[in-house]
């Protein structure tokens, strides 16, 4: 028997969207690989296409353009709310980009899979209007579905608590097509929860130095810069880690600086030691967004410094009055202050690192993919 094809399409718009792809794919691939055939795909740039990377690139552009100019963020968050998920999403994929559109339309019937699994809402609205419509998972990483992600699907999966139930209010979703799960973590995270200090002597770090991590996403553009420079003239036993992404201008600028004797300063491009730095550190410091999981998954307390929509302080808004291991300070100079505090003395940081370590089952892909797995043999039950 021709066995079924799982396709997982990736999308870089923000790793935020990758990351839990590749969670829940090599999860899927692991338990139920044998019995069907799945399809990873860099769907907008392996058929080397130039109106889909033209979209993604655009895609992309955006995310950058939404943390430089935070206003842009909330309007664009706003007005697709105000338009509604069939409008937002028919401007932003075929209004905005036709050719785009009619090219990755013509890829997803290349493939031909008879199912899609999506963490970008383009992606699943492409598989929805193929003429052989696949069935279709949508798997929302943010605290709430927004309009772009309220558009149709057969199976709908959140994380959050929140977004769960309020998506449940509303008449197009019920408890057979809406799922929450736990949130989908790399899983390669679960290999890192070591201790530190053993952590910090494979990473050549100091072992004894209060150590903070700051990350802006992927793209880098945040306040990163400014904490980053009052951090280094300290005179704190202080390990510095900031995470630029693909950011190589501040970067390089990083390189340049020379800190104080007692502060350890280890600036990072894009890397893929993220986890590791991570689980090694005493606190995140950063943009709103999904490290805001990572951090909590290594019992970590976070410090957030902006947002960049509405998406993200809802993000954030889980963290700090949800889960209660995180705190907001938009104020570089008043983050410095915070973090010099809780280097001097660390029990300030204990009720956090408490919240943080209580909501650790809250990670992890397995249940996404046995639910997945359980609505594809209900619609393919030759599959049982």
């Amino acid at each position: 028997m021709k066995k079924i094809k799982v396709l997982f399409p990736f999308v870089e718009a923000g790793f935020g969207h990758i990351m839990p792809m590749k969670s829940i794919e090599q999860k899927f691939r692991e338990k139920y690989g044998d019995r069907v055939e799945v399809i990873s795909s860099q769907f907008y740039t392996e058929t080397g296409n130039k109106h889909l990377e033209k979209y993604e690139k655009m895609i992309a552009r955006q995310v950058r353009i939404y943390n430089k100019h935070h206003f842009v963020g909330h309007i664009a968050t706003v007005a697709s709310e105000v338009f509604g998920a069939t409008l937002s999403s028919y401007t932003a994929i075929r209004m905005f980009a036709p050719f785009a559109y009619k090219a990755a339309m013509e890829h997803m019937k290349e493939i031909s899979p008879d199912v899609v699994f999506s963490t970008h809402w383009a992606t699943n609205y492409y598989a929805e209007h193929m003429e052989n419509k696949p069935l279709t998972v949508m798997y929302c990483p943010d605290a709430q579905l927004n309009k772009l992600f309220e558009y149709k699907s057969d199976l709908n999966m959140i994380s959050m608590p929140y977004g769960y139930l309020k998506a449940l209010r509303k008449k197009q979703y019920n408890k057979q097509n809406m799922k929450i799960v736990p949130f989908l973590i790399r899983n390669e995270a679960f290999k890192y929860c070591r201790d530190k200090k053993e952590l910090r002597r494979e990473l050549g770090l100091p072992e004894d130095n209060f150590t903070v991590i700051l990350a802006e996403g992927g793209y880098g553009i945040g306040k990163i810069k400014r904490i980053s420079e009052l951090l280094i003239k300290e005179h704190l036993p202080l390990t510095v880690i900031p995470v630029c992404g693909k950011n190589e201008k501040l970067y390089n600028y990083f390189l340049s600086l020379e800190p104080t004797k007692e502060v350890t300063f280890r600036p990072y491009n894009f890397t893929e030691r993220i986890l590791e730095l991570e689980a090694a550190s005493d606190i995140f410091c950063g943009k709103s967004g999904n490290i805001l999981a990572e951090a909590t998954f290594f019992g970590m307390p976070s410090i957030v410094t902006s947002c960049a929509t509405f998406i993200e302080h809802n993000i954030a808004d889980h963290y700090i009055n949800t889960v209660g291991c995180a705190m907001k300070e938009l104020s570089p100079e008043k983050t410095v202050k915070m973090i010099k505090e809780f280097a001097k003395d660390e029990t300030l940081l204990e009720p956090y690192r408490k919240e943080a370590a209580a909501y650790h089952a809250h990670f992890g892909a397995e249940k996404a993919a046995d639910v997945m797995w359980e609505k594809i043999t209900e619609v393919f039950p030759e599959l049982h």
